[in-house]
Formats: C-alpha cells, structure tokens, sequence
C-alpha cells in the first residue's frame, strides 16, 4: 500500500520465482491468480527444476481454494522453451535469495524490475503433519499478505 493509503496498479504481468518451483512460487502464482484472476498475466519458475510440486503446498492452498496439483516445476532455462521470454514480464518477484541473484543476472540486458520478497521456506520445518501443515499456512498467509497489502484484497476473499 502506498503511504496514502492507496493500493499500486496492478502489473500487466509478473514473475515468481524461487529455489525449486515447488513450494513458494507456485504457491504464489496459484494465489495470485485466484484473487486477481485475468487482470494480469502471472507464471512462475525455479531456479532448478529438479522437484515436483510439494504435497504439503496442494493441502494448504486447497483449504483456501486455490489449485496446485497441476502446476509442473519449470527452471528459468525451461521458461523459454514453453514460451514465455523473461523480457516480457513488467515485474519478478524473487521468494528466495537464490532466485533473486539468478534474476539480477538474467535481467542485466532488460529494463525489467526485480524485488526480494523475503517469504518463508517452510520445508524442513515441523516434526509433526500438523507442525509441518503450520510452517506452510504461515508461507501462505506471508504470500497473502504481501499481495494484498501492495495490490488490494483482490476479486476473491481467499480465508473463505
């Protein structure tokens, strides 16, 4: 949000990326789409895609109605093969600092914006089913949290 208390105008189109594509920037392209819809093109890569998309990020994103049992992994090196150029987005959203650095240096030729958006890694986190559910809520509400506060609580309440 704007120090006037006004929301930015949405993007034409944004990147998400992380380490793996398979927990937070899934997680926030699935998201984002469901609260923005078409307003603005979104996708999301990896910096490796050597993971498929994590169980514990289905479960919890099901509970708010977004789904992400169809998202399939891809690497930035993969993104142009399915048709999508980097140059073509107006704004990256790095969810680790890997995929920040890795952005930085693919975007050196491009006047593109690229911002660190510090969300948590909720893998590894938890000794528990229940402990582990937890870590990936809180990553959700993190996400939810971040796009809502810059773009407005969007078409759909995603805490149904």
């Amino acid at each position: 949000m704007a120090n006037d208390g006004t929301y930015q105008a949405l993007p034409q189109s944004v990147l998400f990326c992380c380490d793996h594509n398979a927990v937070r920037s899934p997680m926030a392209e699935g998201i984002m789409k469901k609260l923005y819809g078409t307003d603005c093109y979104i996708q999301s890569v990896g910096v490796k895609n050597d993971m498929e998309i994590d169980g514990f990020a289905i479960t919890v994103c099901a509970e708010i109605g977004v789904e992400l049992s169809r998202h399939r992994s891809r690497s930035f090196d993969e993104m142009e093969d399915w048709g999508d150029d980097l140059s073509s987005f107006d704004l990256v959203l790095a969810l680790s600092p890997a995929s920040q650095r890795r952005a930085l240096d693919l975007t050196r030729f491009y006047h593109l914006d690229v911002e660190y958006w510090p969300i948590l890694d909720p893998t590894g986190l938890g000794d528990s089913r229940a402990a582990k559910l937890d870590s990936y809520r809180q990553t959700r509400d993190q996400i939810i949290a971040r796009l809502t506060d810059r773009w407005g609580p969007g078409k759909a309440d995603t805490h149904d």
